[in-house]
């Protein structure tokens, strides 16, 4: 058998007449001067050169630049390519577990209603998360059709459709009629901080029934780092703004300008006011400060990623803070911009800083460039952006002129034989500049927060000492989650700390023992309040989030409706109890 029977199909038997419908070969070729294809190829080019310096600036520009967005007829059409896996690898990489292969199924079917109440079952977050969630470290780093020419399902794209058409359907969550009452219902519960370790973990509560539920957040506004630190261009506000809504419909209470302090909130005075539980979800409030930078001030020109990206927030998100509408205005940068650091916050402020004036974006690190820190994709969206890569420097002394900043010196750091990273005091370079901005981490240094969180014991980094399997910290009405509990490093991973929190404060208020784990990821019923419905869509009345049925698997014919329709426009109807769920009452 030859080489070309194998690599190429079978020519048709009637060849001749099929090669009559191809196209004329020219009998002349074609001249044209390299030099005048350069010069017209400008007017038709749909891309952007790579060498282009005069692009059109960024400055204002909050729209969305994810390349994972899907229209309804790209989401159909990669839906299709899922391969539906039996024991699917991308579930296994979802820190909240999600069914992927089911929801996919969903937008295949065009069932979207039903797609959103499968992400929606085991992540209260999952349009954030759709978003703004690493999936080439999670759950497409682990799809089967990776090698695949087409390449793996693009998972974060298809859980941002579902549940974006999901929220314009404009349901509620409620708790459902029926459900199984508590052995210990009056059971009062705090959280402190309001982003997604909290707001995840309050979720949860409010499913398995529990009704005095507060989250105190010391700033204005609600969501944490997703409102705060996480731009508008990756993640809009009103995104954020209706998965808090998902949580006040199911009864939960929110107190802003609320802070972990001695003069305000400690863990002490909230387990003495009669709390029986207390989750800590406060982040990790104060910056990491390389100790050059130490005494610069922001009228100098030096910015921590703590400073600089809440400030982009409070003047690009509509809404964010209205009670500061005269100081809601976008920081003003120009000239060069250097940002310190390779993690996902440092690309976060190297891609704003373009936003916000800036004319070059130096992105400036310790370690090379196989070391970033960052997802591929944030990384790969500061390269389009044109941001420059600095590797294997470290900050050594900051030149201040005239009262701002003019350069940075940095020292070269190399490798050496056992793999630590040192300082090479013979390489040096300097960086001229109009700004730094620090975004080396973040930890909790601030005594008065320490002091609050007494008697919760500390470990060396003045963090609470928890069980990483339960978020119980060695206090046992307290539990934390997020970045404070010192595991989580991503939107989706706090979300699961708060899920996981929540199920084992159940345990420990109802008197369940911890090894009582539900036998599935879903242990609550979950419903919706099925009211108007304004959206283009062919839906139904149903029961909300309910992955799991009591009646191992049996359903009637009007849940199977349910579970295959979405929601049409203009339907009335009350709340549809399905009696599907499971608890651990």
């Amino acid at each position: 058998m030859s080489c070309a029977s194998v690599l190429t199909s079978k020519d048709l038997p009637d060849i001749e007449s099929l090669l009559a419908l191809n196209p004329r070969v020219k009998t002349h070729g074609s001249l044209v001067p390299t030099v005048v294809t350069k010069s017209v190829k400008k007017h038709w080019k749909r891309n952007t050169d790579r060498s282009c310096t005069s692009c059109t600036p960024l400055t204002n520009d909050f729209s969305d630049i994810k390349h994972t967005t899907l229209s309804e007829r790209a989401a159909l059409r990669e839906a299709t390519r899922c391969l539906k896996c039996a024991d699917a690898p991308c579930q296994k990489s979802c820190p909240t577990q999600l069914d992927i292969k089911s929801f996919i199924t969903s937008i295949s079917n065009k069932n979207y209603y039903g797609a959103a109440k499968a992400i929606f079952s085991d992540n209260p977050l999952g349009l954030t998360c759709g978003m703004v969630c690493p999936t080439s470290d999670l759950c497409v780093g682990g799809c089967n059709l990776q090698a695949a020419e087409e390449g793996a399902i693009n998972i974060g794209g298809l859980q941002q459709f579902a549940t974006e058409t999901f929220k314009r359907m404009g349901l509620h969550q409620i708790v459902p009629p029926n459900v199984a009452p508590l052995k210990f219902p009056n059971k009062k519960i705090s959280l402190l901080g309001g982003g997604p370790a909290s707001l995840s973990c309050a979720t949860f509560l409010g499913r398995l029934g529990y009704k005095d539920i507060t989250i105190y957040e010391k700033r204005d506004y609600l969501g944490g780092l997703s409102s705060a630190e996480i731009p508008q261009y990756r993640l809009p506000y009103d995104v954020v703004n209706f998965e808090i809504q998902l949580v006040k419909d199911l009864g939960v209470k929110f107190e802003t300008g609320r802070a972990l302090s001695t003069k305000d909130i400690t863990v002490q005075g909230l387990l003495d006011g009669g709390n029986d539980a207390v989750f800590l979800g406060i982040g990790l409030p104060q910056p990491k400060i390389d100790k050059v930078f130490v005494g610069l001030t922001q009228d100098q020109g030096f910015y921590t990623s703590k400073d600089f990206l809440p400030m982009v927030s409070d003047g690009s998100k509509p809404g964010l803070c209205l009670c500061k509408a005269a100081a809601s205005r976008l920081p003003t940068l120009s000239g060069n911009v250097i940002v310190l650091g390779a993690g996902d916050t440092a690309f976060d402020c190297a891609t704003s800083a373009l936003r916000c004036g800036a004319r070059r974006v130096f992105v400036v690190f310790r370690k090379g460039n196989n070391n970033i820190r960052a997802v591929p994709e944030e990384v790969e969206l500061a390269r389009e952006e044109r941001c420059e890569f600095i590797p294997f420097m470290s900050p050594k002394q900051v030149i201040v002129k005239d009262g701002k900043i003019s350069a940075v010196e940095f020292i070269r750091t190399e490798q050496d034989d056992t793999g630590n990273w040192v300082e090479d005091a013979d390489q040096t370079t300097r960086l001229k500049a109009n700004y730094v901005i620090s975004a080396f981490g973040s930890g909790l240094s601030d005594e008065d927060v320490i002091k609050a969180l007494s008697p919760v014991p500390l470990n060396r980094w003045n963090l609470p000492q928890v069980d990483s399997k339960t978020q119980q910290t060695q206090l046992p009405t307290v539990f934390c989650g997020g970045d404070l509990a010192g595991a989580a490093e991503t939107t989706v991973e706090s979300v699961n700390d708060g899920k996981t929190a929540a199920w084992y404060m159940h345990c420990y208020l109802q008197g369940l023992s911890f090894d009582a784990v539900p036998s599935s990821a879903v242990y609550t019923n979950r419903h919706v309040d099925c009211r108007e419905l304004r959206v283009c869509a062919p839906l139904s009345e149903g029961d909300f989030l309910a992955a799991v049925s009591s009646r191992k698997g049996k359903k009637t014919r009007k849940e199977n409706t349910v579970e295959n329709k979405s929601a049409a426009c203009g339907v009335k109807s009350g709340a549809y109890g399905a009696g599907r769920g499971r608890d651990f009452n």
